[in-house]
Protein backbone atom coordinates (compact mmCIF):
# COMPACT_ATOMS: atom_id res chain seq x y z
CA UNK A 1 0.00 0.00 0.00
CA UNK A 2 1.14 3.56 -1.06
CA UNK A 3 0.43 6.88 0.61
CA UNK A 4 -1.32 7.55 -2.75
CA UNK A 5 -4.03 4.88 -1.48
CA UNK A 6 -4.53 6.49 1.49
CA UNK A 7 -3.34 10.46 1.02
CA UNK A 8 -6.74 12.13 -0.40
CA UNK A 9 -5.65 15.93 -1.75
CA UNK A 10 -7.99 17.08 0.71
CA UNK A 11 -5.96 15.48 3.80
CA UNK A 12 -2.81 18.07 2.99
CA UNK A 13 -2.68 21.50 4.30
CA UNK A 14 -0.28 24.11 4.98
CA UNK A 15 -0.46 26.91 7.20
CA UNK A 16 1.39 29.89 7.67
CA UNK A 17 1.12 29.76 11.46
CA UNK A 18 1.74 28.26 14.56
CA UNK A 19 -0.22 25.55 16.50
CA UNK A 20 0.37 23.97 19.85
CA UNK A 21 0.31 20.11 19.62
CA UNK A 22 -3.36 19.47 20.73
CA UNK A 23 -4.21 21.45 17.98
CA UNK A 24 -2.58 20.08 15.56
CA UNK A 25 -3.56 16.38 17.02
CA UNK A 26 -7.18 18.22 16.47
CA UNK A 27 -6.45 18.92 13.57
CA UNK A 28 -5.26 15.16 12.61
CA UNK A 29 -7.71 13.59 14.01
CA UNK A 30 -10.81 15.83 12.43
CA UNK A 31 -9.38 14.87 8.92
CA UNK A 32 -9.32 11.27 10.14
CA UNK A 33 -13.03 11.65 10.83
CA UNK A 34 -13.64 13.71 7.96
CA UNK A 35 -12.28 10.83 5.58
CA UNK A 36 -14.10 8.48 7.77
CA UNK A 37 -11.19 6.48 8.55
CA UNK A 38 -11.73 7.24 12.27
CA UNK A 39 -14.77 7.77 14.86
CA UNK A 40 -14.13 11.34 17.18
CA UNK A 41 -12.91 9.26 19.92
CA UNK A 42 -8.91 8.44 18.29
CA UNK A 43 -8.18 11.95 19.40
CA UNK A 44 -7.88 10.40 22.91
CA UNK A 45 -6.37 7.10 21.31
CA UNK A 46 -3.81 9.75 20.25
CA UNK A 47 -3.81 11.32 23.50
CA UNK A 48 -2.94 8.35 25.40
CA UNK A 49 -0.21 7.30 22.52
CA UNK A 50 1.95 10.83 23.60
CA UNK A 51 1.17 10.00 27.12
CA UNK A 52 3.13 7.06 26.69
CA UNK A 53 6.09 7.68 23.96
CA UNK A 54 6.14 11.25 22.35
CA UNK A 55 5.57 10.69 18.13
CA UNK A 56 8.28 13.60 17.45
CA UNK A 57 10.57 11.56 15.10
CA UNK A 58 12.98 14.69 14.31
CA UNK A 59 13.79 16.14 11.46
CA UNK A 60 10.63 18.65 11.80
CA UNK A 61 8.52 15.71 11.58
CA UNK A 62 5.37 14.37 14.20
CA UNK A 63 3.08 11.57 13.31
CA UNK A 64 0.39 11.11 16.02
CA UNK A 65 -1.78 8.00 15.80
CA UNK A 66 -3.52 6.22 18.27
CA UNK A 67 -2.74 3.22 20.43
CA UNK A 68 -3.44 -0.84 20.01
CA UNK A 69 -6.41 -0.40 22.64
CA UNK A 70 -8.20 1.78 19.90
CA UNK A 71 -8.49 -0.35 17.44
CA UNK A 72 -12.51 0.25 17.68
CA UNK A 73 -12.08 3.83 16.77
CA UNK A 74 -10.21 3.04 13.36
CA UNK A 75 -12.61 2.38 10.55
CA UNK A 76 -10.31 2.53 7.48
CA UNK A 77 -6.97 3.74 6.81
CA UNK A 78 -5.85 6.88 5.93
CA UNK A 79 -3.17 9.55 6.09
CA UNK A 80 -3.00 13.32 6.82
CA UNK A 81 -0.27 15.61 5.76
CA UNK A 82 -0.39 19.32 7.56
CA UNK A 83 2.44 21.80 7.49
CA UNK A 84 3.04 24.42 10.13
CA UNK A 85 4.93 27.21 9.10
CA UNK A 86 5.01 28.65 11.96
CA UNK A 87 5.94 25.29 14.01
CA UNK A 88 4.48 23.54 16.41
CA UNK A 89 6.10 22.57 19.79
CA UNK A 90 6.09 19.24 20.32
CA UNK A 91 7.18 18.55 23.94
CA UNK A 92 9.75 20.84 23.59
CA UNK A 93 10.74 19.81 19.75
CA UNK A 94 9.66 21.92 16.54
CA UNK A 95 7.52 19.80 14.41
CA UNK A 96 6.87 21.48 10.74
CA UNK A 97 5.02 18.53 9.37
CA UNK A 98 2.45 16.94 11.41
CA UNK A 99 1.47 13.71 9.84
CA UNK A 100 -1.98 12.04 11.35
CA UNK A 101 -2.20 8.25 10.93
CA UNK A 102 -4.91 5.53 11.07
CA UNK A 103 -4.39 2.25 9.91
CA UNK A 104 -6.63 -0.29 9.74
CA UNK A 105 -5.14 -4.09 10.75
CA UNK A 106 -1.22 -3.58 10.49
CA UNK A 107 -1.58 -1.21 7.54
CA UNK A 108 -0.42 1.41 9.65
CA UNK A 109 2.88 -0.02 10.10
CA UNK A 110 3.78 0.15 6.45
CA UNK A 111 2.53 3.94 5.99
CA UNK A 112 4.85 5.29 9.00
CA UNK A 113 7.83 3.33 7.68
CA UNK A 114 6.67 5.26 4.05
CA UNK A 115 6.95 8.43 6.00
CA UNK A 116 10.21 7.66 7.99
CA UNK A 117 11.91 6.85 4.75
CA UNK A 118 10.66 10.15 2.71
CA UNK A 119 11.89 12.24 6.36
CA UNK A 120 15.16 10.30 6.42
CA UNK A 121 16.05 12.34 3.32
CA UNK A 122 17.15 15.56 4.10
CA UNK A 123 16.56 17.10 0.03
CA UNK A 124 12.76 15.51 -0.15
CA UNK A 125 12.50 17.37 3.40
CA UNK A 126 13.54 20.56 1.66
CA UNK A 127 11.44 20.01 -1.30
CA UNK A 128 8.08 19.74 1.21
CA UNK A 129 9.45 23.18 3.14
CA UNK A 130 9.49 24.81 -0.44
CA UNK A 131 5.93 23.66 -1.48
CA UNK A 132 3.90 26.45 -2.11
CA UNK A 133 0.47 24.98 -2.32
CA UNK A 134 -1.49 22.03 -0.73
CA UNK A 135 -1.63 20.59 -4.17
CA UNK A 136 1.95 20.77 -4.49
CA UNK A 137 2.49 19.32 -1.46
CA UNK A 138 0.13 16.80 -1.65
CA UNK A 139 1.94 15.62 -5.22
CA UNK A 140 5.58 15.48 -3.62
CA UNK A 141 4.35 13.22 -1.23
CA UNK A 142 1.99 10.70 -3.95
CA UNK A 143 5.18 10.72 -5.70
CA UNK A 144 7.83 10.05 -2.69
CA UNK A 145 5.26 7.13 -1.59
CA UNK A 146 5.25 5.93 -5.17
CA UNK A 147 9.04 5.74 -5.68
Amino acid sequence: MGTNNVLAPEMVRIHAGSATRDQAMQEATDLLVAAGAVTPAYYEAMQDRERTVSTFMGNGLAIPHGTNDAKDTVLGSALTFVRYDGGVDWDGQRATFVVGIAGKGGEHLEILSQIAILFSDDTEVEKLRAAATPEQLFSLVVAAGAA
